[in-house]
């Protein structure tokens, strides 16, 4: 993976005609069997129309848009498939997972299109010749037809791929190869390009030499803008479909991987080769994906995450053999891997610190190297520890949050203040009122009375059970969180009754008599 820009950039643009009818052959072998056209139509303004051709029927002159009807009375012997734009878009989000075998920055680029930026990684493959020579005869091996160009940037990548012949473009001869293109080229909206077309102008070449002032006030700022991506003079940016990895270490095989036993090895030596990257950098990784590129186009990636950075390959590869051994879906490598990845997608500034006297930061050490297992094998969200919330309601005072995202000492200081939060209640200086030890959440209701209205209850009942009062104190009064904005919310007195049999209970009044209509009675913990 490239460590620093480069003056000239490459972009891989690739374009699959015939996905519809290609992914249907591939998945009806009995398809292949004949040589009838294969079309695809769906209901489009109350008629069937064609939405996509394969081969046969593009030679044949069946066109996109052309109505079933019109299609039969040329040929009797078609094979007709209903539309499925969603299975469409599956198959090729998959072909965009498989391409992050070539580089990490891959983009859908509709319709039917992806889009690479290949800047940097040309050379490990042999350069651009040999890359998108390999990438096509692999795609062409699965039973897809594809178009392909590599050029200086997203847009005229894309142009070369769907309206020339393809292949790799020089930058001192892309300008001129862009200029020959067809209109249609430009891919602009219908009515521009019959006003163009109308002007005696036929092709890119020809707008390009018009005034741009002209060109805007005629047919908008969108034609120009247009222009300028094909030429590089506006840069198209390429969102991709994945975390650009911070560091990545990556093996291609001339012989696929069957053996697991092998696969671990090579797991090894990429996490010596990722770690000494990082170790360059003087960060540790808090995240890790492996991908593994089966022979089939299947690609499997499992994620590990740290609550400590990862500095070594040993820790590194106890957390990945508990992920494999926990997965619902075991690694199955088929055919074979021909080609494995390792990506540090989170990284942080690792600090070396003396250890403590006290063993302190052994056992934080050992508690953070627990949960990173224990959140490999059972999964993040079940591995949890408690996070201190900044509001003064007590049931949300503190929040369970994945384990993994903290390390130990992170977590104990939070804890403490938390717990610290929770045991005062109100933020005032003396003897404020403590608080239970155990919650019910949500409250639990109950039927008081009180001496009177705005009083502490001289009994309860609670599960069918009266409890009569001793001592009470209170009461605590919380006012709901106005930021909020709930209407129902209602102001809170909370009281610390002692019952006759000395059991303690915590118990408060949502509203307050005389503002809102009907006070109730909730009890919200137990004392030990």
């Amino acid at each position: 993976m490239r460590t620093s820009s480069s003056p000239s950039r490459h972009f891989l643009a690739l374009w699959f005609p015939h996905l519809p009818t290609d992914r249907l052959r591939r998945e009806n072998p009995w398809r292949r069997a004949g040589d009838a056209p294969l079309i695809v139509v769906d209901r489009i303004a109350n008629a069937l129309r064609l939405t996509a051709v394969d081969r046969n029927a593009a030679a044949a002159g069946l066109q996109i848009g052309m109505a079933l009807t019109d299609a039969r009375a040329l040929f009797q012997n078609l094979q007709v498939a209903n539309a499925a734009p969603a299975e469409d878009q599956h198959l090729l989000d998959r072909l965009a997972d498989w391409c992050h075998r070539y580089s990490p920055l891959v983009a859908l680029d509709p319709p039917h299109g992806i889009v690479l930026d290949i800047t940097g990684c040309e050379h490990l493959f042999g350069g651009p010749e040999a890359m998108l020579r390999d990438v096509v005869t692999r795609l062409r091996k699965h039973g897809l037809a594809v178009k392909s160009a590599i050029a200086g940037n997203a847009s005229a990548a894309r142009a070369l791929a769907r309206f020339s012949r393809g292949g790799v473009f020089p930058a001192n001869d892309e300008d001129s190869i862009l200029r020959s293109l067809p209109l249609v080229a430009l891919e602009i909206e219908e009515a521009s390009l019959v006003g163009l077309k109308r002007a005696g102008l036929r092709t890119i070449g020809d707008v390009a030499d018009l005034p741009r002032t002209a060109l805007t006030a005629r047919f908008g700022q969108a034609l120009v803008e247009r222009l300028d991506a094909l030429f590089g003079r506006a840069t198209r940016p390429v969102s991709p479909l994945r975390i650009v990895p911070v560091c990545m270490a990556a093996r291609r095989m001339a012989e696929p991987l069957i053996i697991m036993e092998a696969v671990e090895v090579l797991l090894r030596q990429l996490g010596d080769e990722l770690f000494a990257a990082l170790e360059k950098r003087g960060e540790g990784a808090r995240e890790i994906e492996a991908a593994f590129f089966r022979v089939d186009g299947l690609v499997r990636r499992v994620t590990i995450q740290a609550g400590r950075p990862l500095v070594e390959t040993a820790p590194f590869f106890r957390l990945i053999r508990e992920r494999l051994s926990a997965l619902a879906e075991p690694l199955d490598a088929g055919y074979g891997f021909d080609a494995v990845q390792l990506a540090a997608l989170r990284v942080q500034r690792v600090v070396h610190r003396q250890t403590s006297l006290d063993s302190r930061q052994e056992t934080a050490s050992g508690v953070d190297a627990l949960v990173d297992r224990l959140s490999a094998r059972l999964g993040p969200v079940r591995v949890l520890r408690p996070l201190a919330v900044d509001t003064h309601i007590p049931e949300r005072a503190f929040s369970m949050v994945p384990a993994i995202h903290q390390t130990a000492d992170e977590a104990l200081a939070r804890f403490r203040f938390a717990a610290e939060a929770y045991r005062t209640g109100a933020h005032y200086l003396g003897d404020p009122p403590a608080r239970p030890i155990r919650l019910f959440q949500p409250p639990q209701r109950i039927e008081a009375m009180a001496e009177v209205p705005d009083g502490p209850p001289m009994q309860f009942r609670w599960r069918r059970v009266l409890h009569e009062v001793a001592l009470a104190e209170g009461p605590e009064r919380i006012a709901p969180e106005w930021w909020r904005g709930d209407p129902a919310a209602a102001t809170r007195d909370y009281y610390r009754i002692e019952d006759n049999a000395g059991r303690r209970f915590w118990i408060f009044r949502e509203g307050l008599y005389g503002h809102d209509p009907a006070p109730q009675w909730f009890l919200h913990g137990l004392f030990a």
